[in-house]
């Protein structure tokens, strides 16, 4: 036919280009629906008057959970655009990109445990005595 054939590593490295992009679509979709969801929450308890910091708390970590999963997507992409034929500078920058959001990951789950854990105490039930 005529028609030069693409070596398949190149083949491969589209491939993994393609199913890189597909993982920061997903992305990007993780955080804008979190962001959607945690805008109507705020617009919701305005309107309901439950404004509170209660509230604020669980659509902030509503909101920090899908940040950290969509987190997860972004360096899932990288790895896989890394992992075809990768050069020095494609894994060092790959390590400094990996290292910063692991440590955003990090920081951020650690921030939710801590605004989580007093929201899952039960009240006190202790009685005063007079």
């Amino acid at each position: 036919m005529g028609g030069e054939s693409i070596p398949l590593e190149a083949q491969f490295n589209l491939l993994a280009s393609y199913v890189a992009l597909v993982i920061e679509c997903g992305a990007v979709l993780v955080v804008s629906f979190g962001a959607i969801q945690s805008f109507s929450g705020v617009v919701a308890s305005i309107f309901m008057g439950s404004a509170s910091e209660t509230a604020g708390r669980q659509i902030w970590l509503r909101f920090a959970t899908w940040i950290l999963l969509a987190l997860e997507f972004a360096l899932a992409a990288d790895i896989v655009r890394t992992a075809v034929a990768p050069t020095w500078e494609d894994i060092f920058k790959l390590a400094v990109i990996a290292t910063i959001r692991t440590m955003l990951n990090y920081f951020l789950a650690k921030d939710i445990a801590s605004f989580d854990a007093p929201l899952q105490q039960p009240p006190s039930t202790t009685t005063r005595q007079d």
